[in-house]
């Protein structure tokens, strides 16, 4: 595990109920109110983002507006996008590994923890990388890496990080998107602890991963703000 010692220093002092690496598939049964919670948050998953759909604009409008505030936005294709870090011009073409659920990701990060969005977005803290990774895009690849992680594509998780977060989620209806703000500054501290330039995204985004695995794995965890990274938000 790599990261700043002062956030991750004693979490491995830490018990578990069960090693969060094993491959053994645990069978258990959801209580009603997981099951809802988990069929709608499943049900989100599978919405594309459509660019001919107007809540789906002005959800990306929303996201522009409160990132660059008193900026206006040119167009809906527009070269301003860039700025957030979208590949090219038309954001809709990100969407299409991980659909309107990402937006919704990002949109509730700026609009719950604006401070540390902001400060991931404009990169404001630490020694950056002179090829340094796009914000938004790695905002899609964290939503992804949450979905793999967690089995939501199952009828329900059969790992201990994802039986965990079930768990929950029947506490908080937005603990997914909570974990996704977690995971997003989580990666950026990885980033920079582990002094990573674009290439290495995906190494830093593995050890992102198992770092949240570890967390979700610990017995103690009952609340979104029990697990160690929330206090980066």
């Amino acid at each position: 595990m790599v990261g700043p010692r002062t956030w991750v220093g004693g979490i491995f002092n830490r018990t578990s109920n069960k090693r969060f690496g094993s491959d053994k598939l645990i069978d258990y049964t959801l209580t009603p109110e997981q099951e809802e919670r988990l069929h709608k948050l499943q049900e989100r998953l599978g919405v594309p983002f459509d660019e001919s759909r107007h809540d789906h604009q002005e959800a990306l409008l929303s996201l522009w507006n409160m990132s660059f505030p008193g900026v206006k936005l040119k167009g809906m294709i527009s070269e301003q996008w860039k700025d957030m870090g979208w590949q090219g011009s038309n954001p809709a073409t990100d969407f299409r590994g991980c659909g309107f659920l990402s937006l919704e990701n990002l949109l509730y990060f700026a609009r719950n923890y604006p401070a540390c969005f902001n400060r991931l977005l404009l990169k404001q803290v630490g020694d950056r990388a002179t090829w340094e990774y796009p914000f938004a895009v790695a905002g899609v690849n964290v939503s992804f890496m949450l979905i793999q992680m967690l089995d939501l594509c199952s009828a329900k998780p059969r790992c201990l990080p994802g039986i965990n977060f079930v768990k929950l989620l029947a506490e908080d209806e937005d603990a997914f998107d909570v974990l996704y703000c977690i995971a997003l500054a989580l990666m950026d501290a990885q980033w920079l602890a582990m002094n990573a330039s674009y290439m290495e995204f995906n190494d830093v985004l593995q050890v992102t991963r198992m770092q949240l695995e570890r967390e979700l794995s610990l017995e103690d965890i009952n609340r979104m703000t029990d697990l160690p990274a929330y206090n980066l938000l």
